[in-house]
């Protein structure tokens, strides 16, 4: 790669639909043109603990990440490097991890909750994409996804979304929301008007790449 890929930072609220929306932004690029990496890849594992410490670990706290190892991969993406990673399944474990093969492209996706607060990671964005939702639907969210495909426990669900969840979402992620470039609120399940802003978005982006 010759030039620095440009790079889109998309973080927000949990349970404000950011997989949804990356879904359908990575279906406006072929696989050469884009790439993503995730924050969540780089927790810090907790699988070696009791169910009653993890309960109390946070997860939602910027020591939960191995930040070191998550800005490295990404500067190994800056350098034409393909990053190898083992997939996090957050402690399920019905599920297998996957071998994630992320290769560079002339679009990078970094996508997670402390990806403005890490600066070194912020430095390096050109586009700041933020999602929210009101808290009431993104706990729905929450509960739907946690106790469905993680296999939560619902006390611990609400546990954690009180005690960690909304403290870490305030602290380390809301006050960037003013500084990014776009802000998405998505208080509706309606898939269309997701759709819609990544049509728009993506082809925003294409006209920025087109000049670059």
């Amino acid at each position: 790669m010759n030039n620095k890929p440009f790079v889109i930072g998309i973080a927000g609220s949990s349970g404000s639909g950011k997989t949804f929306f990356l879904n359908s932004f990575l279906q406006h690029f072929s696989k050469d043109e884009i790439t993503l990496i995730s924050q969540d890849d780089y927790y810090i594992p907790a699988n070696t603990k009791t169910q009653e410490e993890n309960r109390l670990y946070n997860f939602d706290i910027p020591t939960s990440i191995d930040r070191s190892a998550f800005y490295n991969d990404i500067k190994d993406l800056f350098d034409g490097k393909t990053v190898f990673k083992e997939e996090y399944t957050f402690n399920n474990p019905a599920l297998t991890p996957k071998m994630l093969e992320i290769k560079p492209a002339p679009i990078l996706i970094i996508e997670g909750l402390f990806i403005f607060y890490y600066t070194e990671v912020n430095d390096l964005l050109d586009m700041r994409i933020f999602l929210d939702a009101e808290e009431s639907v993104a706990l729905e969210r929450r509960l739907r996804r946690d106790l469905i495909e993680r296999g939560y426990d619902e006390d611990d669900v609400r546990y954690k979304w009180v005690n960690h969840v909304v403290p870490s979402y305030n602290e380390y992620l809301l006050p960037y929301r003013e500084f990014c470039d776009k802000v998405i609120i998505n208080n509706i399940d309606d898939p269309e008007p997701i759709r819609m802003v990544t049509d728009e978005i993506c082809q925003e982006v294409k006209d920025k790449i087109k000049t670059i």
